[in-house]
């Protein structure tokens, strides 16, 4: 199973995003949406699961959890903005959510592919909007098999 994986894309979807995940089973945005027609774009590709992060107006939050936790190709996998705990460290996701296998989370824009505990894959794919920080926009890729870890990889988008 492949995973496309974004986050904090603050009203913008880049056309790259398309080509890169074109290929992907499972959709997870880990929040900061913008705009809920980015879910319906997104949504035309694959299926989608996404959490509303901390500058997602009421309209997200009426239709989005701050939290999801789904299971894919046989892993707990859970979705989170991360804002819930200030400054989110792969380390204070896992104290957070022990039981999950994957962890996807955004809010920092920094791209982060990190293991955990040696078992748990925290992924964070960077900002896909508009840069920030200085940081170029990014999205994130995980392959999924089962009996074997993950296989990820961050993106780089143009700006």
């Amino acid at each position: 199973m492949r995973l496309g994986i974004l986050s904090d894309t603050h009203g913008l979807l880049r056309p790259q995003v398309f080509e890169v995940f074109k290929e992907v089973d499972h959709i997870l945005h880990a929040g900061d949406v913008g705009r809920a027609e980015i879910l319906v774009e997104l949504e035309a590709l694959a299926p989608v699961t996404a959490v509303y992060g901390n500058t997602d107006g009421l309209e997200l939050r009426a239709r989005l959890p701050q939290v999801a936790e789904v299971e894919l190709d046989g892993f707990a996998v859970v979705v989170t903005h991360g804002d819930q705990l200030g400054h989110p460290t792969p380390e204070a996701l896992h104290a957070a959510f022990p039981r999950a296998e994957i962890l996807v989370y955004g809010h920092t824009h920094k791209p982060l592919l990190e293991l955990v505990d040696r078992t748990v894959t925290v992924m964070n794919p960077g900002g896909a909007g508009h840069p920030r920080f200085g940081i170029p926009p990014s999205v994130g890729i995980l392959e999924l098999e089962a009996g074997i870890p993950p296989r990820g990889r961050v993106v780089a988008l143009s700006r």
